[in-house]
């Protein structure tokens, strides 16, 4: 596994524990690094991923929610919510991911993870997200600015 896709995968792992547990961000993230070793930029990329993703579980659940509206969001299993969730922040808030490497790695990540049909609904949602990057990108930056203001409103 290439050192980018297994700190996804890492990331993924910590995400979906956070998801079911509701157990705080970093006791989860120094567990799974007490378990994993991976090299210092893979290490830092999947935190990055971790502590960019988490805050925003609700927002980016709005977003997949209105471009995969015959899956409701409880309904979508939670090992396909945490990789779309990490393809969506990668190209609409980290902004250093092409959108097609995000797509293509969250579907191998659905491949290895995810349910036989995981990788073709993770292909599909995120293929209507990235029609609409640039719309997502401007609502996700005014709900950060917002928010570092105190707000928590979304356009």
């Amino acid at each position: 596994m290439k050192p980018r896709t297994r700190a996804r995968s890492i990331a993924l792992q910590a995400l979906y524990e956070i998801d079911i547990t509701g157990h705080p961000p970093e006791l989860v993230w120094q567990e799974r690094m007490a378990e994993e070793k991976i090299d210092p930029k893979s290490e830092e990329f999947a935190h990055q991923i971790v502590v960019g993703v988490t805050p925003l579980f609700e927002i980016l659940d709005q977003f997949l929610a209105e471009h995969a509206p015959e899956w409701p969001m409880d309904q979508i299993a939670t090992i396909d919510r945490n990789i779309l969730r990490i393809a969506l922040w990668e190209f609409a808030v980290f902004g250093k991911t092409p959108v097609k490497v995000a797509i293509n790695e969250a579907v191998e990540l659905a491949k290895l993870y995810g349910s036989d049909s995981s990788s073709r609904f993770v292909n599909g949602v995120l293929g209507s997200l990235a029609l609409h990057k640039n719309e997502i990108q401007q609502s996700l930056n005014r709900y950060l600015k917002q928010s570092e203001l105190g707000g928590d409103r979304i356009d």
